[in-house]
């Protein structure tokens, strides 16, 4: 099979459905605690600083992951399909520790933190591998990929009330058991496709010639301008839900309802994921993921005011917000890997994506400080910032020569 068949025939699919499964069911390990903070308010006598901290040091850890692995250049140097089958596993095995053994916050961080590690060993060879299989069309490859990443993020919240609410530790083994499953599927399905360069040699200045890159650097500010608002909303959004709901006497609801919803606001992603990987191959990547910021900014804006509201107008705004503010995700992405060095493609994706989750840990903690200031009705208000300037940097992208390299010239 010649390379050109190789990139147009079903395999690149088969291997994209694929490395969209193991993502899904990896990255259940992200929220796996988060998603049961209620049950360990009454566990561990847990306060709103401490639930924060769940999320945070997932973040922190993954962060640092990303700056090891972007400065050792491990996903150009390894074997990218053993590096996410094994570090899915070192995640399943930290979020089964904190089930198992853990019986309070401290030494839950720690767990917390090492599958955030685990987990930047995942998510940014995954991209690579997409880079490697799909030239023509890639920004609905890693659209597929960012909407399978949503979906599993999503996951622990339908974990939660379908185990039962009440019960933690089912939650976090359920989301350990399918990341299992992932590592098994990462190491005995996946192959390498026609377009991947061969392993490069470790190269300290790999890095400085990144951010030496003007328009690579662009794309990574519309990348930041994003993460400044994605992983604060995900976080505290069914937070919100389930204050809002209780807000109002007359609302009949239960505890399900909110984790259902919040399931459906984060999971929505993957639809907006796919459907802008489609519209930015055709129309261009920095429209589509200027557009994106535009409506995520605006509903930002739009959620506060409803606290308290009829509950559908808030879950049409929180699955507007859910399309919109995943859908732009893997177009930064995939402008990273068109404007890269092609042999350093892993690296330069892993730099972003550390910057990136540094940047959710500032919002992730900030926005209960806003929301102690403001109250729900203004608390998501800030993270609007992000959108505005990550639009800024990607239409000042769209400006320059180096466009014509993204999308096959579609900007």
């Amino acid at each position: 099979m010649t390379p050109r068949s190789r990139d147009t025939g079903p395999q690149r699919y088969r291997q994209l459905a694929l490395l969209g499964l193991v993502q899904l069911l990896a990255m259940g390990l992200w929220f796996s605690a988060s998603a049961v903070v209620p049950e360990l308010r009454d566990a561990w006598g847990l306060g709103g600083s401490g639930a924060a901290w769940l999320t945070t040091s997932v973040q922190l850890g993954f962060a640092t992951g990303a700056v090891l692995s972007a400065l050792l250049t491990l996903s150009d140097t390894w074997d990218p399909r053993r590096l996410m089958a094994g570090s899915a596993l070192l995640g399943a095995a930290s979020t089964t520790a904190i089930a198992l053994f853990a019986e309070g916050l401290a030494p839950a961080l720690v767990l917390r933190f090492l599958t955030g590690v685990a987990l930047a060993g995942v998510y940014p060879p995954g991209m690579k591998i997409v880079a490697g299989w799909f030239r023509a069309g890639r920004g609905m490859a890693i659209g597929v990929l960012i909407g399978a990443l949503s979906v599993g993020s999503a996951m622990p919240h339908l974990l939660r009330p379908l185990g039962g609410i009440g019960a933690w530790q089912p939650v976090l083994l359920l989301a350990s058991a399918l990341a299992v499953v992932a590592a098994v599927l990462a190491a005995t399905g996946l192959r390498t496709g026609p377009h991947q360069a061969p392993a490069a040699p470790f190269d300290p200045r790999v890095v400085r010639r990144i951010f030496a890159d003007r328009a690579t650097m662009l794309a990574n500010g519309g990348y930041f301008g994003h993460m400044w608002e994605l992983y604060a909303m995900w976080t505290w959004i069914p937070a919100f839900l389930a204050a809002s709901f209780a807000a109002d006497a007359s609302l009949r609801t239960t505890p399900s309802l909110a984790s259902f919803l919040a399931f459906g606001t984060i999971a929505a992603g993957g639809l907006g994921a796919a459907a802008a990987g489609v519209l930015a191959d055709r129309l261009g990547r920095t429209v589509v993921t200027s557009w994106s910021m535009v409506i995520s900014g605006a509903c930002c804006l739009a959620i506060g005011p409803l606290f308290g509201g009829p509950a559908w107008a808030i879950a049409a705004v929180c699955l507007v917000w859910g399309f919109a503010i995943v859908a732009d995700s893997a177009q930064f992405s995939a402008c990273v890997s068109e404007l890269a060095e092609p042999e350093y493609i892993g690296t330069a994706l892993t730099l972003q994506t550390a910057i990136g989750f540094l940047l959710t840990v500032a919002t992730i903690r900030l926005l209960p400080v806003w929301e102690a200031a403001l109250g729900w009705e203004w608390a998501f208000a800030p993270l609007a910032i992000g959108p505005a300037l990550g639009t800024w940097s990607m239409l000042a992208l769209r400006r320059r020569p180096e466009a014509t390299r993204i999308a096959g010239g579609r900007r």
